[in-house]
């Protein structure tokens, strides 16, 4: 007796766990560049309360 070779999709639920761990990955960066340019932002707003910087041009 010959034995018949069976397609098994892909399981549903290893799919959804694979697509949730990826969204967390790709989320976690999304995440941290939106803090490191809130971070940027932030410290630019305190140089320029502070006067270290402006952002009026000085004549010449």
């Amino acid at each position: 007796m010959a034995g018949h070779i069976v397609y098994k999709g892909p399981s549903v639920i290893k799919e959804i766990i694979i697509g949730i761990g990826l969204g967390m990955v790709a989320g976690g960066f999304f995440k941290m560049y939106h803090w490191e340019e809130q971070r940027k932002t932030r410290e630019f707003y305190d140089l320029l309360e502070k006067g270290e910087i402006t952002v009026v041009r000085e004549d010449e």
